[in-house]
């Protein structure tokens, strides 16, 4: 029997891990770069242990450190999570030798199936060769790893070289690995998978199916289970080739085989070898603990001759620390507080307070909704981000909740282009129109107790705040008969710190406030620079009068995230003539490179980015004069 498991991993998964152990009596042992010393998955194990090393290359990667690790805190099994070494079988390999119990498939299982090209191989297809014009469209993919790292569309041909490129440096910087192969892009395709679990005496589930079409930069959004508006064939075919899979490795353990389903038909793409992120909607429609079978099948206990039956329908979302309307831009700073209502699964990395860095992946958390219909589901879960308190940096809530009401995808006609299709129209700012007034009148309420109100007629107080890319400026008096608004069909209710009502126009709407900042504190005399929460707004309190001064001249490049400038355009000098969206800059952040593009066509008349260099948002990396 097991009694203490090192996970060889960080952040949500960690401590979804850790949860099933404690629920099973297992002891915890966490692993943690120093980025991670105060991390929530090193406060929940019993035990941490360090490991050297600045980069996630030299120490989440490294195989002999985390053996090392797991021996010294009397571990005597390890569970790898995803990512990371998760389907290296060296690393499996290494955690056997040192004689203790590796809660995954056998390394060789590993080893075929984590090439990418080599899974192929064995299911019967072989990647391109020498691609040509008829080949396109065709897409760039990492041999090693997921999470849609190291994966580039390729439409035209003189891309081709760029983007196997940014592909290799991308994927051996989040794998260690440079391999890429080619395929054909499937347009238009679903994306279906399905999970699978293994025992150790033959016995092979297929635990029906999964939809992941809902992806930004080939990284999952949204997935549900079971797929929506499979036919029964295909579905047997999905069920028969995922245990044609596994069984052509003599798989143990979870895993999941992936596919592009078109016309009818399923594409294969994959298996991993490890649990997938979406793990809990198959979870929930199976009342299955996939983390626990893992761990029964380590210890070399029996599945039934069947799974359970599968009861009704699950969808869950990411929720990012990311920027949609800005090219999925990753987001730092401080998660002051994130709580969901009753109802739903929240899996979390996160406590409020905690710090969001640029290391890592940016999903702050994943939300589940369990029901007996998909469409019961779907309105339980968009309910649930929309009430939802996340409170911090930008992230993708609003994407997230009209993505789940959109037509297509309520009718299930969603597949891998959706957001190609439709982002723009998600990601249209839609504001309150009253929340800064909201904003304005709780902290008012702070300062009230220090004379706010005057008993002389005087001159509205004036407040600005930016919110959703513009500059919203308030008016309000403070009588002794309370706050009054010079907003038309606006009468205030009720004005505290944390709660605003107003009757706007005959009905009354509640507004939930909090202030997080250094002057934001009540009774302060004034929230400049604060970061305001209004309900789902999110708002920043700007001085009364702007300073012309602060800002940038026209055509300035100005880094949309913190990173490390990974590379300057070929033979771009000061003087350069660019065009407007040329790529001038890339940036890597959170494990993936971001190109950054000139905002107009003109002359390069200053150029601050140096390959290596580390910098904060907002950073003038380079100048375009439009001329």
């Amino acid at each position: 029997m097991i009694a203490t498991v090192l996970v060889a991993n960080r952040g949500e998964i960690a401590c979804r891990i850790f949860r099933t152990c404690r629920e099973l009596g297992i002891r915890t042992v966490a692993v943690y770069a120093d980025a991670d010393g105060d991390a929530l998955h090193t406060r929940v194990a019993d035990e941490a242990v360090r490991l050297p090393g600045a980069t996630p290359a030299e120490t989440y990667l490294r195989a002999d450190l985390i053996v090392k690790a797991a021996l010294a805190a009397g571990a005597d099994a390890v569970h790898p999570g995803y990512g990371f070494l998760s389907e290296n079988a060296d690393f499996a390999r290494a955690v056997r030798d040192a004689g203790l119990v590796w809660i995954g498939p056998p390394p060789r299982a590993i080893e075929e199936m984590a090439s990418k090209t080599r899974a192929k191989e064995l299911m019967g297809i072989e990647p391109l060769g020498e691609v040509t014009e008829a080949d396109l469209p065709v897409l760039v993919k990492a041999a090693a790893g997921g999470g849609g790292r190291g994966m580039r569309v390729v439409r035209r041909l003189e891309e081709l070289g760029a983007a196997l490129e940014g592909a290799r440096a991308e994927a051996a910087s989040a794998f260690g690995d440079g391999e890429v192969f080619v395929e054909p892009y499937v347009v238009d395709g679903r994306h279906v998978e399905v999970q699978i679990l293994a025992d150790t005496h033959g016995t092979v589930w297929a635990l029906g199916t999964r939809d992941c079409s809902l992806q930004r930069r080939h990284q999952k959004v949204i997935e549900e289970a079971p797929a929506p508006g499979l036919s029964a064939g295909l579905e047997r075919e999905l069920h028969a080739l995922a245990v044609r899979a596994a069984r052509a490795v003599s798989y143990i353990g979870a895993g999941t085989v992936e596919f592009l389903v078109a016309d009818g038909r399923a594409h294969f793409l994959e298996m991993n070898t490890r649990l997938q992120v979406e793990h809990p909607v198959t979870e929930a429609v199976f009342g299955l603990d996939l983390v626990a079978e893992q761990i029964r099948v380590a210890e070399g206990h029996a599945l039934a001759d069947a799974p359970p039956p599968a009861r009704g329908h699950a969808i869950e979302a990411r929720l990012y620390a990311e920027d949609p309307a800005r090219d999925w831009a990753p987001q730092t700073g401080t998660l002051h507080h994130l709580a969901v209502p009753e109802g739903v699964r929240l899996d979390t990395g996160y406590a409020d307070g905690d710090g969001i860095g640029v290391h890592y992946d940016p999903m702050l958390a994943k939300v589940v909704a369990h029901a007996p219909t998909r469409g019961e589901a779907l309105r339980r879960l968009a309910g649930a981000l929309e009430r939802a308190a996340v409170h911090g940096p930008v992230t993708n809530r609003d994407l997230l909740v009209r993505s789940l009401r959109h037509e297509e995808f309520a009718a299930a006609r969603m597949d891998t282009g959706f957001y190609d299709r439709h982002l723009a129209d998600l990601t249209a700012p839609a504001p309150d129109p009253h929340a800064p007034l909201a904003a304005a009148l709780a902290d008012a309420h702070g300062r009230s107790r220090f004379g706010g109100w005057r008993n002389l007629p005087s001159q509205p107080q004036v407040k600005r705040y930016a919110m959703a890319g513009e500059v919203h400026e308030v008016r309000y008096l403070h009588t002794r008969t309370g706050f009054t608004t010079e907003t038309p069909g606006v009468r205030v209710v009720h004005a505290g710190a944390r709660l605003v009502v107003l009757d706007v126009d005959g009905v009354r709407r509640r507004y939930e406030v909090a202030r997080y900042g250094d002057e934001g504190d009540e009774g302060a005399e004034g929230d400049e620079g604060a970061e305001v929460h209004v309900n789902a707004d999110r708002l920043t309190a700007l001085p009364r009068f702007s300073d012309p001064a602060a800002q940038h001249a026209p055509g300035s490049l100005l880094a949309p995230m913190p990173g490390t400038v990974v590379k300057v355009a070929d033979g771009l000098v000061t003087g350069s003539s660019v065009r407007s969206g040329e790529p001038i800059v890339w940036l890597e952040a959170m494990k993936m490179q971001h190109r950054i593009s000139a905002p107009t066509t003109g002359t390069l008349t200053a150029l601050h980015a140096v390959p290596g260099q580390q910098v904060t948002v907002g950073a003038l990396l380079a100048v375009v004069d439009p001329g």
